[in-house]
């Protein structure tokens, strides 16, 4: 697998993520690869053969070539059927609102084609023009024209909800919203309420999600060696509760995660 990251403009830099690219070779014994929350949402340009996403161990849909996906709650599999090359762009979890007056619940756990978000011309052209570019830094200066293009300056995310993320962020989603709002009930109300509308996550999803997020980059990075020392560096309560949570989010345990194949693309993306 190649795959590779690359960084916005810095005027997007606080919506956008990153930009990634996957080119798989095309196999005769194709691995299934499991997709795990982590609080952020993609748009996607299918640039190769088509790919499958799971829905239970048989049923199958074919993924839009050109998507949106949505805010996860739980894991799934993807499949490709051939060649892989895909270019992407990664929102932080209160970016991609700022491009689209559509609630984010709404892509909630499934894959939304462009058309049904920007219309079918400019849709249309945005994808011919990504299949065209004949390089990635090409495709990345054409996306940041077109996002460019959609930001409303007039749409501004509501700053409880932001500053919320943030310290979300920055705690590794170890952080109890109570005292992030400073036990503020009527905070409290008015973030719930806006949350999934911009985010498209509950408050505690996203937390959940995020905080899976540093457990897994410590795994795969190997800064500690014991599951102790991450359970205890991430504040959970004690080393079972961390197995149990994780578990719940990727349907292995730790150790099982760090040896199973179907993990490869999930340890290249989220390391």
């Amino acid at each position: 697998m190649n795959y590779q990251t690359y960084k916005p403009h810095s005027d997007l830099s606080t919506l956008v993520k990153c930009y990634w690219t996957l080119e798989v070779p095309a196999q005769k014994d194709v691995q299934r690869q499991l997709i795990l929350p982590d609080g952020c949402l993609d748009m996607c340009f299918t640039l190769g053969d088509e790919i499958k996403r799971y829905s239970s161990e048989t049923e199958f849909v074919i993924q839009p070539r050109q998507m949106v996906l949505g805010q996860i709650t739980e894991q799934f599999y993807i499949e490709p059927t051939g060649f892989v090359d895909t270019f992407a762009i990664r929102f932080y979890p209160y970016g991609f609102t700022n491009f689209i007056d559509y609630p984010l619940n709404e892509l909630c756990n499934k894959e939304t084609p462009l058309s049904e978000l920007f219309g079918e011309e400019k849709a249309e052209n945005l994808s011919q023009k990504i299949i065209l570019a004949k390089s990635t830094e090409e495709r990345i200066e054409i996306i940041e024209k077109f996002l460019f293009e959609r930001l409303n300056e007039k749409a501004t995310i509501d700053n409880i909800v932001k500053s919320t993320i943030d310290v979300m962020l920055l705690s590794n989603g170890s952080m109890n919203l109570n005292t992030i709002l400073k036990n503020d009930i009527s905070k409290r109300r008015q973030l719930e309420r806006n949350f999934k509308k911009q985010i498209g996550l509950s408050p505690k999803q996203l937390s959940k999600a995020i905080r899976l997020q540093a457990t897994l980059q410590m795994l795969l990075n190997q800064k500690t060696r014991t599951l102790t020392d991450i359970a205890y560096e991430n504040e959970y309560y004690d080393q079972a509760h961390f197995i149990k949570d994780f578990k719940e989010f990727t349907g292995l345990t730790p150790k099982e995660f760090l040896t199973a194949d179907k993990m490869l693309l999930s340890s290249l993306l989220y390391k």
